[in-house]
């Protein structure tokens, strides 16, 4: 068994765990909050009970009660749900060490960007995850926790602040997965530190017939809400290697902050619909998620490359010859590879113009191959096999 095979399967493992728990978490974060926002008041309430809701799913009827104060009893088996978020950063994080510590070279380091080692890259990037943890609990913590749109404005200015850091150390591919474990390690923490901690102790009070501190639940409220409307952006981040237009962007932290607009804004009209609020006072949400949209299309909108000269197939086959065949080869001469990804080969004229594409998305309009630019593929070059592929049109 090769060392690439194995890495493989421990890609994949990992990746399917991944996305499984992540399903997992999103799927209850979103209900828990539409949940909460849809309690309503109802004659003949028991006592103890804030709100009431009736929901209907799989030909059966639910009738859910919330509490603000736990009854005298509880069942052995109330349900905490935590091990979603708990499994999905542990999944997430294995998975990054799969794929960017154990491939830093190929995944996580453009020496045109900053020149690392794999040691200094996976070093810088274990310190982030928990620098901007600690910073966002400070932030939340401090008075500045206590006024809502400045707390606010300061979380995304951290955000955008690390994206911009990240993507002028890592690779373009390494610095947006990494946006994406800086605010997904902020929300798994969030529900391991915050959430989960305080609201046993709310439990343990009231069980012992004391006043909890009021604190405690204002302070995982504040918290819950933050992960639910991160969620949206934080998703994006994760499948964001799949798409060169946005992680081969020269300006990738931008693109950061219209992300955040975006999904901030749609999961601001969800919360607010399902809280039952009049029209009127979230309609302008959906136009500033299409602003910010159209914002990114633009930002992203692919040169013209048909005014430049004429491109021999010779000199097309020499750049993909020096630049691609390591991996794209019916046999590989790239230690990561044993197979060409996605059997894509590089080799010939005809294979140049069959995959002309996608060669045009990954390795001219963006650098995101070849990975981690270890070829050193120049800027030139690139636009010389625009020019070619743009002549077979």
């Amino acid at each position: 068994m090769t060392l690439a095979f194995a890495s493989e399967w421990l890609n994949l493992a990992f990746r399917w765990a991944h996305l499984i728990a992540g399903i997992g978490w999103i799927g209850t974060s979103f209900y828990f909050i539409a949940l909460d926002l849809s309690l309503r008041k109802r004659e003949g309430m028991k006592e103890g009970v804030s709100g009431t809701a009736w929901e209907v799913h799989g030909g059966g009827f639910y009738h859910v009660e919330k509490y603000l104060v736990a009854p005298k009893e509880l069942p052995d088996d109330l349900i905490w749900y935590k091990w979603e978020a708990y499994l999905t950063w542990v999944t997430g994080f294995a998975l990054l060490v799969v794929q960017y510590y154990f491939n830093a070279s190929s995944y996580l380091i453009d020496p045109s960007v900053l020149a690392l080692t794999p040691g200094e890259a996976s070093l810088i990037s274990m310190f982030s995850l928990g620098a901007g943890w600690l910073i966002y609990d400070r932030l939340c913590r401090s008075p500045i926790g206590r006024n809502v749109p400045l707390l606010a404005i300061c979380l995304v200015a951290l955000i955008l602040g690390f994206s911009y850091m990240f993507t002028n150390v890592f690779s373009g591919r390494g610095a947006f997965i990494h946006v994406g474990a800086f605010v997904g390690t902020i929300m798994a923490v969030n529900v391991f530190g915050v959430i989960i901690p305080n609201q046993k102790k709310i439990t343990a009070s009231l069980l012992k017939g004391e006043a909890p501190d009021p604190a405690l639940g204002a302070m995982g409220k504040q918290r819950s809400v933050h992960n639910n409307y991160l969620t949206i952006p934080v998703l994006l981040m994760m499948v964001s290697n799949h798409y060169p237009m946005l992680t081969g962007h020269p300006h990738g932290w931008m693109l950061v902050a219209l992300i955040l607009l975006i999904g901030g804004m749609v999961r601001h009209f969800f919360n607010r619909h399902e809280a039952g609020d009049s029209f009127d006072r979230f309609w302008w949400t959906l136009p500033v998620a299409a602003a910010g949209m159209i914002a990114a299309i633009i930002m992203t909108a692919p040169r013209d490359y048909s005014s430049a000269g004429a491109v021999a197939d010779t000199t097309a086959i020499q750049i993909a010859r020096t630049h691609c065949a390591a991996c794209h080869a019916a046999a590989p001469t790239h230690e990561s590879f044993d197979a060409a990804p996605k059997n894509i080969h590089l080799e010939t004229v005809g294979e140049l113009k069959r995959y002309a594409d996608q060669i045009m998305v990954q390795a001219v309009q963006s650098d995101a191959m070849p990975l981690g630019n270890e070829t050193g593929m120049t800027q030139d070059e690139r636009e010389t096999l625009g020019a070619w592929i743009t002549q077979q049109k």
